[in-house]
């Protein structure tokens, strides 16, 4: 059998979008921290960003002591990701920005305040249901498919060639054993990226000459999983310019590629909650994701299961989870309502508590997490709660 994973460049719209709210974040986060930010006086925030052709609306709800440049911050986003002409599809110099933020609602903000809630605590800033999942298939714990297509998406983004322009996406297909579901080979490997032409001379603006610099750079991402067989598609359409790409020719919404930060689609690994990266982490759509990957991540690292996927839910306004959920997929050494039960114990998944342990007040999280939420040394994906989980896994 095989399956399937895709990914995005940070230049796709989708992602630009998510880049823009992620960094509006950030910057509230900078200037909150200079006035002596606390749990108690912590930003709220839930943005949305719509991105046009040659306009961008950024809206949602705000709470908070600080003031920020909208305009300066929208523009420098969308310039750092490469969009400085019009030739590749987004111009931040010349983009139309449209402030529709409106303060945070009243019977919202008294669940989630500290200092003056209902509760006097933070509680979930939404109602909701949000997965984590791990498997033993790579040294990151996740999906093989998963880890290729964004090792592709990140060597594209990197490899300083400017013919191949911010906007890109792929897709990777591996083969699968059918009685093991372990991966056995990378089989196909698509790559479709907009191409600036102005950086093509002669023959190089052949789409043979662009397929082969483009396999080059999707092959060495991919040492090691590819072989003689493995196929390679390279824009299928055989055309695409960038001045049509990005927002010229596809608009950019936040959350919209949520399953693609979100385990790329990958069977088993339910995707729940609402976009994260454009949400302070009060709002469990945010938190939670992290949070229970964490989970998940340890109890696989703690070698309690071969895969895991764990629900976490929550209440509007109610520190603790709803309810706990745990699904090993057969693979568990103790059974899963146990796991659950020394889920509850050791982990702290309150917001405050996930907040305080993944630092997610740090606006150097946001300035990252949209390019991928996993695969890199954020604090959820530390293996610290493995010594616990097989002590307390043993008592059960």
């Amino acid at each position: 059998m095989q399956i399937s994973s895709e990914s995005v460049k940070v230049g796709h719209p989708d992602i630009v979008a998510d880049m823009i709210a992620a960094n509006i974040i950030a910057a509230i986060l900078d200037r909150e921290h200079k006035k002596g930010m606390t749990l108690d006086t912590m930003p709220h925030c839930g943005i949305e960003v719509f991105l046009g052709k040659g306009l961008c609306v950024v809206g949602g709800e705000v709470s908070t002591r600080a003031w920020i440049d909208l305009d300066k911050c929208v523009r420098e986003t969308v310039l750092s990701l490469g969009y400085n002409d019009s030739a590749v599809g987004l111009n931040g110099n010349s983009l139309g920005v449209l402030n529709a933020i409106i303060p945070q609602s009243p019977d919202i903000n008294m669940g989630t305040r500290a200092d003056a809630g209902k509760y006097k605590e933070i509680g979930a800033g939404d109602q909701g249901i949000m997965y984590g999942y791990a498997c033993d298939d790579t040294p990151e714990l996740l999906p093989l498919t998963y880890v290729l297509v964004n090792r592709m998406m990140r060597a594209f983004e990197n490899c300083g060639d400017p013919v191949f322009a911010p906007d890109g996406k792929g897709q990777v297909s591996v083969e699968y054993d059918d009685r093991t579901r372990k991966p056995l080979r990378l089989v196909k490997v698509l790559m479709s990226n907009a191409i600036d032409y102005r950086y093509a001379k002669g023959r190089e603006k052949e789409h043979c000459a662009l397929e082969e610099r483009a396999r080059k750079i999707a092959f060495a991402s991919l040492k090691g999983c590819v072989d003689k067989k493995t196929e390679f598609l390279f824009n299928p359409t055989g055309e695409w310019k960038a001045v049509n790409s990005c927002s010229a020719a596809d608009s950019g919404v936040t959350g919209r590629k949520l399953v693609v930060q979100c385990y790329g689609g990958f069977p088993g690994a339910q995707m729940g909650g609402g976009a994260v990266v454009n949400k302070s982490p009060e709002k469990v759509d945010c938190s939670a994701a992290f949070g229970s990957r964490y989970v998940a991540k340890n109890i696989v690292a703690a070698g309690l299961a071969k895969k895991c996927s764990v629900q976490l839910a929550y209440a509007i306004g109610i520190a603790c989870p709803f309810s706990i959920y745990v699904d090993t997929f057969g693979t568990g050494k103790i059974p899963d309502k146990k796991l659950e039960k020394v889920v509850a114990k050791l982990f702290d998944l309150t917001p405050k508590g996930m907040i305080e342990r993944f630092d997610l007040l740090n606006s150097a999280i946001y300035r990252r997490i949209p390019r991928t939420l996993f695969m890199d040394d954020y604090p959820w994906e530390k293996t610290d709660m493995v010594a616990a989980l097989r002590k307390e896994a043993k008592q059960k």
